[in-house]
């Protein structure tokens, strides 16, 4: 169903408690790929040890790290093993509740943080890097001003990488198969996907934006867009997660990494 009439206040609610009921499960599924400290980009597998998208991974130490929508917060502590002073802020106390016990799994620990990212509670020019790995971002109806948020909490010269779903993938069925490869959708209908309740109340959002979008959003926020990552589907890689798989990975992007950089 449609995203359009969600706004913001209701999609905050709704991925708060989306998320809170899912926790569990979703880490039940999908934490073993994830790790409990690692930094995995997407379903293609790609790692921030080989793209280095945030810098050179020797150059992480001492550096003040955001990472938004965090979820249990593995990239965070990966990032805090290699000396980085890193922070995990999620809307979801579910989701913190299974970083909480990763932390004790993995025997790092980070700090977490319950929050909106769409109102981040961090003094201005507090951190060198931000980062999100399909957290917050796609689930936020007011996603300029996330951007200009990160901008905000950024020192001059501060990177802001993160991934979503490609936009190109909003014109195909939510399908791994066959299905998944015809046209349904028109690129272009910003309506985005939502779920709701007997009452109407939405309780799962996610806004699509195009790629022109997302650009807009970013320099309208002062960054400088410093490359896109659309990673391609490894050989030899069999498995499906979700919408991504052999299949679709082989024809079309299922991931898009915008990095950013402030001037300065």
């Amino acid at each position: 169903m449609s995203a359009g009439a969600v706004g913001d206040a209701e999609s905050v609610a709704a991925s708060r408690a989306w998320w809170d009921a899912d926790a569990a499960d979703y880490q039940a599924e999908h934490g073993a790929f994830l790790g409990d400290a690692d930094f995995v980009w997407c379903p293609e597998r790609l790692r921030e040890a080989d793209a280095a998208l945030l810098g050179p991974v020797g150059e992480l130490a001492g550096k003040r790290v955001l990472e938004v929508g965090c979820g249990a917060a593995s990239c965070a502590r990966w990032l805090a093993d290699r000396g980085a002073d890193a922070v995990g802020l999620d809307l979801s106390l579910g989701m913190l509740r299974e970083a909480r016990a990763a932390s004790w799994r993995s025997g790092t620990a980070v700090p977490l943080v319950q929050a909106d990212a769409g109102r981040l509670p961090f003094p201005d020019d507090g951190f060198d890097l931000a980062c999100s790995a399909f957290g917050a971002v796609p689930f936020v109806a007011d996603s300029a001003g996330l951007m200009a948020e990160v901008a905000r909490v950024l020192r001059p010269g501060g990177r802001w990488v993160f991934a979503v779903n490609h936009p190109l993938r909003w014109i195909f069925p939510d399908d791994p198969g066959e299905e998944g490869l015809t046209v349904a959708h028109s690129y272009f209908d910003r309506t985005g996907y939502a779920e709701f309740d007997d009452d109407g109340r939405a309780t799962y959002v996610e806004h699509h934006r195009t790629l022109g979008d997302r650009i807009a959003e970013i320099v309208g926020a002062g960054f400088v867009l410093e490359g896109l990552v659309e990673p391609e589907w490894p050989a030899g890689l069999a498995d499906v997660w979700g919408q991504w798989s052999p299949l679709r990975g082989a024809l079309f992007p299922g991931t898009a990494i915008f990095r950013c950089r402030l001037p300065g």
